[in-house]
């Protein structure tokens, strides 16, 4: 915590990323790009496609090792940690296409949400019987409960969606990063999504970073925004000051 001049105090940041960079040969995806995450609230992360958005997500969920840089999640430098374990650092996330086991069924793939605390620390380790209840709990809350003993391959776009986030929450996350969870569905569907992800971010006290072109959706929940361009940062700052922004409505928002 710290003591602002005017005697009030100012959390830390939950999630540091500082001169992150990364590049693959002679393409630079991102280029010392900083911002950070307050804990509790729902940050967007935004740009043109090939911006360097999922480039960051894979950085930050270890899928990618940066050229140079730093990660930080609640002061931990989660670049020490090797991909495989960054579930453990109550982390999940959502892709832009959906990955679900097709011919599964939907509790079997949200089951699949508690592969680090079935086997994880003593206060972490759940049996099969309370994954499996609390999976059903989180169905429910999701409205999925109808649908999950349906195999997922059978079931429309935005259910699947909807799938891959039970999944993901059943990790239990601190922090919860979603890649394009609007990409697909109608206006009805988008319009459920951000009532869904506020209520999961005041229900479940969880962070949320989300990747979203849906500029609707992105500025109507989030509490700040990042803008990513050509692998740069932009800009960053409430929404209201980034659609005034004039360097990112030329690059991305338009004039009209």
């Amino acid at each position: 915590m710290t003591a602002l001049r005017d005697g009030t105090t100012q959390e830390p940041p939950f999630l540091v990323v500082k001169e992150l960079t990364m590049r693959f040969g002679g393409i630079c995806a991102l280029a010392d790009v900083s911002f950070d995450v307050a804990q509790g609230g729902i940050t967007g992360l935004i740009g043109p496609n090939g911006a360097g958005k999922t480039t960051c997500f894979n950085c930050i969920t270890r899928l990618y090792h940066p050229t140079s840089g730093s990660v930080a999640l609640g002061g931990d430098d989660l670049l020490r940690y090797p991909a495989h374990t960054i579930a453990r650092r109550r982390i999940a996330r959502t892709f832009q296409n959906v990955a679900l086991f097709a011919h599964m069924s939907v509790l079997e793939n949200v089951l699949v949400g508690f592969h680090y605390r079935l086997g994880g620390t003593p206060g972490q380790r759940v049996n099969e019987a309370q994954a499996r209840r609390e999976s059903a709990e989180v169905l429910d809350y999701l409205t999925l409960g109808a649908v999950a003993g349906r195999p997922v391959h059978g079931l429309p776009f935005g259910t699947r969606k909807a799938v891959e986030l039970a999944r993901a929450l059943v990790a239990k996350p601190e922090l919860l990063l979603l890649d394009e969870p609007a990409a697909g569905l109608n206006h009805t569907e988008v319009e459920a999504l951000g009532d869904r992800i506020a209520r999961i971010s005041r229900d479940f006290g969880t962070t949320i970073l989300m990747v979203e072109h849906h500029m609707g959706l992105v500025m109507g929940i989030s509490n700040h925004i990042v803008v990513l361009d050509s692998g740069r940062k932009l800009a960053d700052g409430a929404p209201q000051a980034i659609q005034r922004d004039p360097a990112v409505i030329e690059a991305y928002l338009g004039t009209t």
